[in-house]
């Protein structure tokens, strides 16, 4: 977890949870483990456990040390639904993102049940943006139970873009995200899987986000669909990037 992220759609992320397990086909060479046993042998701390669903109390207040507006990506080394993470825990999360408005947090779950059985559980201030991800069309039940949740701002990550996914459901889903695998063993996306959902978003009117082509050498690769880069992202963002501030005292249950 940190202060500055490479993903080209957030600006730091923040990691109360660490640990996953594998649950569908966009799993399989997962960044967050690769990454984990690397720490883990370079010996942080919370990676003691390698990839192990461990849980970080200590990490909870990080985002009130932030006082400069980012958007924060939660959970970039977990998923914060996981079924091995207790429902009071992920609780906190929420309340502590609730007194931060300052930031944008994006969650991000390929467990849309569970988060189905929670939404009415958490609180949900404007400042969270929840998302779920679409790896191809045998997941789009996930767009169906996040649209169920209270969520201001809804997204769906369709990474990594492994088939065609047609006829997409963007009934009161705010922005898409779509980008390749990439890192060892990383599997092709065809481009006219891409182009289809960004046809599907312009059309929708939906913002759209190209995030890479990935592959073995993503740099190369680069991120131009069409001779162009598609950075499109919800509105709320330029507000909440000019918008100041007092930031709350915090009190956590």
């Amino acid at each position: 977890m940190g202060e500055n992220s490479k993903i080209e759609w957030t600006s730091a992320t923040w990691n109360p949870v660490t640990g996953c397990t594998k649950i569908s086909a966009g799993c399989l060479n997962c960044y967050a483990e690769r990454m984990a046993n690397r720490l883990r042998l370079m010996g942080q701390p919370n990676y003691r456990a390698g990839f192990k669903v461990k849980t970080h109390p200590n990490a909870l207040l990080l985002p009130l040390k932030w006082k400069k507006p980012r958007m924060i990506f939660v959970n970039s080394m977990s998923d914060l639904f996981h079924e091995e993470v207790p429902a009071s825990f992920i609780t906190k999360v929420f309340q502590i993102m609730e007194t931060q408005p300052q930031h944008i947090f994006q969650v991000l779950t390929k467990r849309s049940k569970r988060l189905y059985e929670l939404r009415k559980a958490l609180t949900w201030p404007e400042n969270v943006w929840m998302g779920v991800t679409v790896e191809n069309s045998e997941y789009r039940h996930r767009i169906d139970e996040l649209r169920a949740t209270p969520a201001k701002t809804k997204f769906l990550s369709i990474e990594p873009l492994l088939g065609t996914i047609p006829d997409l459901d963007l009934t009161n889903i705010d922005w898409v995200i779509v980008g390749g695998e990439s890192g060892p063993g990383a599997r092709p996306m065809a481009s006219e899987w891409a182009r289809d959902i960004r046809d599907q978003c312009l059309a929708a009117g939906i913002p759209f986000f190209f995030k890479q082509w990935g592959g073995i050498n993503k740099k190369k690769a680069g991120r131009l669909l069409d001779g162009r880069s598609w950075n499109e992202m919800p509105s709320l963002v330029v507000k909440k990037r000019l918008d100041s501030y007092d930031t709350p005292a915090i009190a956590i249950a």
